[in-house]
């Protein structure tokens, strides 16, 4: 991934009925369609949780997704803040991360 002024990063948590119905791989895979670094999670409140980086576009892009979600997901919200962007070796792809 390029190193830009046009990326960013940000935190998400999402809520609703967003656990048992493919979520976090649905998030996976918008993020992978869209070049985007991080990762997704369940959480033990039953939301899920996401941090991707990117261009700001496909940021946009992939929280248009998040608020839809998967055929069976019903999203309540999805909160979201900007965070630090991270230039690790290590944040090269999108992962889902175990949860909870």
């Amino acid at each position: 991934m390029n190193d830009t002024a046009d990326e960013i990063r940000i935190h998400a948590r999402v809520t609703g009925l967003v656990q048992g119905v493919g979520y976090r791989y649905f998030a996976f895979n918008a993020a992978r369609r869209l070049n985007l670094t991080g990762w997704v999670r369940n959480c033990a409140d039953g939301s899920v949780e996401v941090e991707a980086q990117g261009e700001r576009t496909a940021i946009a892009q992939l929280l248009s997704q998040l608020k839809l979600g998967p055929r069976w997901s019903q999203v309540s919200s999805v909160e979201t803040q900007p965070i630090s962007i991270r230039h690790s070796a290590g944040a090269k792809e999108f992962r889902v991360e175990p949860g909870y």
